[in-house]
């Protein structure tokens, strides 16, 4: 479904991205590990077409997408939960779900507003609320399904959990499994390694713009030593 090649990426004069490759097939749950400030968040907004990459390819279905425009790469099926949720403050739950709603793709099981508080029951009970009125982890519920409402292939999130209470976090957690089993491709950024070891299909690691590893969860048991080394503070 994704495929990246040789991604650079660049603010100015800083190159931060030198050398990116990651693969993300169909109904597959991949992570992107690494510690702050490795190119995570750069390699997410390259993708998207907020930043816009020096060199390298990006590929969704077979067509490449980079340099393309943020709102060109959503229509062709990208969903983001970006890095600090970035609800609208101003618009209640249920209008920040419906604001950018739409089924492009025509999915046969398309999600809803139903769907999505089926999901999460909590955005049902306060969907008449203002957003800014939300809990971190309520905005993070929304932010997740605001993208879901958009019927992606993909479902990109940044850090998922960061900053959410434990008991939150168990629930970020449970509604990505439920994704997985209902077949959405998923690439995730978090720092809870154990977490994303039970979630996962495929991991890669990024050590100062580079990715410097990749395997599945086996690989990932058998390299934990030196997976560690890259991940670990």
């Amino acid at each position: 479904m994704l495929r990246v090649r040789n991604l650079e990426a660049a603010y100015g004069a800083s190159q931060v991205l030198f050398d990116i490759a990651l693969d993300i097939a169909k109904s597959e749950v991949v992570t992107l590990l690494g510690r702050n400030g490795m190119g995570k968040t750069t390699t997410i907004r390259a993708i998207m077409g907020l930043t816009r990459p020096r060199a390298g390819t990006i590929e969704l279905d077979g067509a490449s997408i980079a340099g393309r425009t943020p709102e060109a790469i959503a229509r062709r099926g990208i969903g983001l939960v970006p890095e600090g949720r970035l609800v609208f403050p101003t618009l209640t739950v249920r209008e920040n779900l419906i604001a950018t709603a739409a089924n492009r793709l025509r999915r046969g099981d398309p999600w809803t507003l139903s769907r999505v508080y089926a999901l999460f029951p909590r955005l049902e009970e306060r969907q008449n609320q203002y957003a800014r009125t939300l809990s971190g982890g309520e905005q993070q519920m929304l932010a997740i399904g605001r993208a879901l409402m958009t019927n992606p292939t993909l479902l990109i999130l940044d850090e998922a959990t960061e900053g959410l209470a434990p008991v939150i976090r168990a629930e970020i957690w449970h509604c990505l499994a439920a994704l997985k089993q209902k077949g959405q491709a998923v690439l995730v950024v978090d720092k809870n390694l154990t977490a994303l070891q039970r979630l996962a299909d495929r991991h890669y690691v990024i050590e100062k713009g580079r990715t410097v590893w990749s395997g599945n969860g086996a690989d990932l048991a058998r390299d934990a030593d030196r997976v560690h080394r890259y991940v670990g503070v």
